[in-house]
């Protein structure tokens, strides 16, 4: 596959995701943690102009020296942004306008790839790729919250992602206590956070096959679950009051029947699915209920060879902290992930909405542990 080709690939996958939705679906921003479908189209592009074309494409025109203030993400290097919680107000530019800085963009490296050799931008641009596959993710997550958050609850559309929750066979494995090596190792394509490769000691561990269902999760509620403080955290609870937290997200009870929203619009609750949008605060506290833990993450990388994974990101007991040797990259592109090392708790595998190809076993997701609005679930370990 030629780099135009494979670039181009990406590209109009991001555009498919967003071919169902309405131009005013487009500009929406519930709460901070949700950006724009236009945005996230904006600033994907903005990525390839930046850090390729302008400096590297021979008498390249930005497309509107206005867009780097709107579509920088979080890069202090490349200077002043919109910030994050503005990025609803953004009316300007427009959809249309939007699409508009994506062809040209896209004409701009179609013109561009054919000769490229340097191994820097060609590290640049796959880095460029799997940005886009990142932002692909959080299209989804952040559509389903701007449709979920709707009193209408529209559906994206019937056939979508969410048809892949299908739960694996339950039974445990289990693992012998030993040192491990935890991290990448290979040729391809990987982010810095996974490395660099070192040796863990492990003690004996079982982990579940898999992941904890809707229908379990309906008896920690029904057990009073969200009421019982001896099951959570200090500031887990101090959450579930101030934001009076009685269910996962998404879910909600009609005339005493439990309905979850999912992209196909409001459906009754499907007890074999695995539970989704569940934060690190709730899955802590349902393994607390059940007399259990959540893998760490070293345990679920070991484990990861005989699980059924990739349906929904897994939390981890594991806070996101940098592996032996850890550096950053100079510049900007040393801000993509060492900066976040802080507060936050790593996930593992991947999610029905993780682009085909984008997940490994040694792939590090963080989030902050009261978020919930991605594709997440919870595996119990012992």
């Amino acid at each position: 596959m030629s780099l135009w080709d494979k670039y181009s690939a990406v590209r109009s996958h991001s555009v498919l995701i967003c071919s169902k939705l309405q131009k005013e679906d487009y500009v929406v921003q519930p709460v901070v943690d949700v950006s724009p479908p236009k945005w996230h189209l904006g600033h994907t592009t903005w990525f390839f102009e930046t850090f390729i074309l302008i400096p590297n494409a021979f008498a390249y025109q930005p497309f509107n020296p206005d867009y780097n203030y709107v579509f920088n993400s979080y890069y202090e290097n490349i200077g002043a942004r919109v910030i994050r919680t503005d990025r609803g107000n953004l009316s300007r530019p427009t959809v249309d306008e939007v699409f508009q800085y994506r062809a040209y963009v896209d004409e701009a490296m179609e013109k561009y790839l054919p000769g490229l050799t340097d191994p820097t931008v060609l590290e640049l641009l796959e880095l460029g790729l799997n940005h886009e596959q990142q932002h692909q993710e959080l299209l989804w997550y952040d559509i389903k919250y701007i449709l979920g958050h709707n009193p209408l609850f529209p559906e994206y559309a019937a056939d979508n992602i969410e048809s892949g929750l299908v739960n694996s066979a339950e039974g445990w494995a289990d693992f012998n206590e030993g040192v491990y090596e935890i991290g990448y190792q290979g040729d391809g394509f990987h982010f810095d956070n996974e490395l660099g490769r070192h040796k863990v000691y492990i003690q004996n561990f079982s982990i579940s096959t898999r992941l904890v269902s809707n229908a379990d999760y309906l008896e920690f509620i029904r057990a009073g679950g969200y009421q019982d403080f001896n099951l959570w955290h200090a500031e887990a609870w101090d959450w579930v009051n101030k934001n009076n937290i009685t269910a996962p997200m998404y879910w909600y009870e009609v005339d005493g029947i439990w309905h979850r929203y999912s992209l196909s619009g409001l459906e009754t609750l499907k007890p074999e699915e695995p539970v989704s949008h569940i934060s690190y605060y709730e899955a802590a506290a349902f393994a607390q209920w059940k007399g259990m833990r959540l893998p760490t993450e070293f345990e679920w990388e070991v484990a990861s060879v005989q699980l059924d994974w990739g349906k929904l990101w897994e939390w981890t007991e594991s806070a996101y902290l940098p592996y032996p040797g850890f550096s950053k990259a100079a510049g900007a592109l040393g801000e993509y992930n060492g900066k976040f090392m802080v507060n936050q708790k790593v996930l593992r595998g991947a999610s029905v909405a993780t682009p085909a190809g984008h997940g490994r076993n040694t792939y590090r997701n963080f989030f902050h542990p009261n978020l919930r609005w991605m594709f997440s679930g919870i595996r119990l370990s012992k």
